[in-house]
């Protein structure tokens, strides 16, 4: 359906993207990953000709879209694009903001325009809220519109630029929620996302581009969890998980606590489980804080979606040392109260590696 070859773009003397090439098929859902300023969302401005590429070829449905003489907005028309900041109308009412584009572009009469325009707002869960403006919905609600606004111009292909990014973490979940439907539905979309487990539960390839170029793909399976490529390994580690070092009894507890705090509501954890998280992590630590200056310790916390738990791993090498039965604690009222408040809580030795592994449900 798509088809890039060579795709280059540069801002002066900055090359953002480099050599692009990749094939996009109907139906397919690709999200883009990686870290910031990578040239993610300038990939997708520029397939819908927002952003004129420097050099290279973009085919859409057979149509060369960088040809003289290519209609520009038909092609949006046809690969729209849904981006972070809404972009509504803010003086037209929802139903107003989805009537707009048909009738002026597409030709719809007025009451062809409200009837689907009423559709489709009840397919993002929005139905009461047609006459509503948009400074009265909440950011997941604008987004939500703004899709609904999208599907009115009846497109072939649908680019994302971060939806969510822009959103408080409790709204997150209501946007996704309508992307997924869309990809079940068979709507072939090109999503530049940071939401990790989304991406991977959604999507039938995932890119990871790094320095202004496709890096790695594959299946999500692949990317997730065998990458072949070293930095799409460091990156995946990175962003599902999140680690620290423990070298001193003297430890920053206030960084840490707001460090955990970020990454539970990346992941749209609930509080109770944040709180739940932050006391295991703190009564954990006081069984090795005798030990930390001369035993250093690493903590390492991942979160599973499919499995709606949290792993924590913690890891230190030395003599054999278990804390779920140190002779130095004064009693044992700390692995008392973390055997309560996880779900599986071991310990093992491994050559001159102690591990001590715990679980908690998120649900």
């Amino acid at each position: 359906m798509i088809r890039v070859e060579r795709l280059a773009k540069q801002f002066g003397t900055v090359a953002v993207l480099k050599d692009i090439s990749c094939d996009i098929q109907k139906g397919e859902v690709i999200s883009i990953i990686g870290p910031s300023g990578t040239g993610k969302s300038t990939f997708l401005r520029c397939l819908n000709l927002l952003e004129q590429p420097t050099s290279g070829a973009i085919w859409f449905d057979g149509t060369n879209v960088l040809g003289a003489d290519v209609d520009v907005p038909k092609i949006r028309q046809r690969m729209n694009m849904v981006f972070q900041g809404f972009n509504l109308f803010s003086h037209l009412t929802c139903l107003e903001n989805l009537t707009l584009g048909p009738m002026r572009l597409l030709g719809k009469s007025p009451q062809e325009a409200e009837a689907k325009a009423r559709d489709l707002l009840r397919v993002v869960g929005l139905g009461e809220k047609a006459d509503h403006l948009p400074d009265e919905l909440s950011g997941g609600q604008k987004q939500r519109v703004a899709i609904a606004r999208c599907l009115a111009m009846e497109p072939e292909v649908i680019l994302f630029d971060e939806p969510t990014s822009a959103l408080d973490p409790t709204t997150v979940s209501e946007v996704l929620a309508v992307i997924r439907s869309l990809a079940r539905d068979g709507m072939t979309m090109i999503i530049v996302t940071h939401e990790m487990e989304f991406a991977r539960n959604v999507s039938s390839r995932v890119m990871y581009m790094d320095e202004g170029v496709i890096y790695e793909q594959g299946p999500p399976a692949q990317i997730f969890d065998h990458p072949t490529r070293e930095k799409t390994r460091a990156f995946i580690h990175r962003i599902r998980s999140y680690t620290q070092r423990f070298t001193s009894p003297d430890y920053d507890l206030y960084a840490m606590n707001a460090e955990i705090i970020a990454f539970c509501d990346k992941h749209i954890l609930p509080r109770t489980t944040r709180e739940r998280l932050l006391l295991v992590v703190e009564e954990a630590l006081q069984l090795y804080v005798p030990h930390l200056s001369s035993a250093p310790v690493d903590l390492s916390i991942g979160y599973s979606e499919t499995e709606e738990t949290l792993e924590l791993v913690w890891e230190g090498h030395g003599g054999p040392f278990n804390p779920l039965e140190n002779e130095d604690a004064p009693d044992d009222l700390g692995v008392v109260l973390l055997r309560g408040m996880t779900d599986a809580l071991e310990y093992e030795r491994k050559d001159t590696l102690n591990r001590l592994t715990m679980r908690l449900r998120t649900s």
